[in-house]
């Protein structure tokens, strides 16, 4: 865990290298598509990175109206199909570059004529080398075994290249301002190590967001299950309305993301709902209503730019 705080603490300096390193690449490759003829874009990958994909889906189709789609590597892999993607923007996102069902996503859209692009830790991977485009993490090697810093940063890679695209200077600039805005987030950590003790020996818990916080709500419940071995689940919370609200019960603590922007209304419902059942609740936000319904209280950041608070709850989920 150690390793993993470390890694936590090294994000902000990990974006920055990130950005210096692909604005050229990001430029040229959003010029291709800008003046190409591309009718849709295709993600694929896996685990963490597949959670920054669902981000980066929410993204391109918000910025550049542009329909984005998730991959099923599986239909290449297992069913062994062709895709027409000669119109397509297919981006294969993998931590290690090594990830084959990916590698095979970019190879057969390859081949029918799609633009590729990767982003990946490492330049000499085989899904580096095989895209037309490779997009450098740089993140530095990632020693924990919970991806924490090359989610964020594919997160802004997907980020940079959409607004770059629809040619938003406006979050472009406030990409540039998001390392120091996660640096001062990160000058207390001990903060959340004392609020976490509460919650060190829970067996479960649900984690819910909506709209593009969506994404770091499956990425908060990996990490809670794969560092903690803590059965957490993610849903939307227009999802959790059916079914899985009747899950709960007064030992089982909710995480939220109520972040200010579109998606807030609808979460601050959920939490009006959870509040009436009795429900305890870990409350991501920075509004000060949603905060004052939390046991746990989590402050972000002051924005309502749903593309900016994603980076800010992705660092309480993973230092909680």
């Amino acid at each position: 865990m150690v390793k993993m705080l470390d890694e936590i603490l090294e994000q902000p300096a990990a974006i920055e290298r990130c950005a210096k390193h692909n604005s050229d690449t990001i430029r040229e490759l959003a010029e291709r598509v800008k003046n190409g003829d591309i009718g849709s874009i295709v993600l694929a990958a896996r685990g963490t990175s597949d959670h920054a994909a669902v981000y980066g889906k929410y993204v391109f189709e918000i910025l550049t109206g542009i329909p984005v789609g998730l991959s099923a590597p599986s239909v290449f892999t297992m069913y062994h199909r062709k895709l027409k993607m000669d119109r397509c923007l297919v981006i294969g996102i993998s931590q290690s570059g090594m990830a084959e069902d990916v590698l095979e996503v970019i190879r057969q859209a390859n081949e029918t004529g799609a633009l590729t692009v990767s982003a990946t830790n490492n330049a000499a991977s085989p899904l580096a080398k095989e895209s037309h485009y490779h997009l450098d993490l740089s993140a530095g090697l990632e020693k924990s075994v919970a991806a924490t810093k090359t989610f964020t940063t594919e997160m802004y890679l997907l980020a940079s290249l959409a607004a770059r695209i629809a040619g938003d200077e406006g979050i472009l600039e406030e990409l540039t301002r998001l390392p120091g805005m996660m640096t001062n987030m990160l000058d207390t950590p001990e903060d959340i190590a004392e609020k976490v003790q509460r919650y060190r020996f829970i067996n479960e818990c649900f984690v819910l967001a909506r709209g593009i916080n969506y994404a770091v709500a499956l990425e908060a419940a990996l990490k809670i299950q794969e560092t903690n071995y803590v059965r957490a689940k993610a849903y939307a919370t227009s999802d959790f309305y059916h079914g899985p609200l009747a899950l709960l019960d007064s030992d089982i603590p909710v995480m939220i993301f109520a972040p200010k922007g579109a998606s807030f209304p609808d979460i601050a419902r959920m939490a009006g709902k959870l509040e009436e059942m009795g429900m305890e609740m870990i409350m991501v936000s920075n509004d000060e209503g949603m905060l004052a319904k939390g046991a746990c209280r989590l402050r972000i950041p002051d924005t309502d730019n749903d593309i900016l608070s994603p980076y800010f709850n992705a660092l309480h989920a993973q230092m909680f």
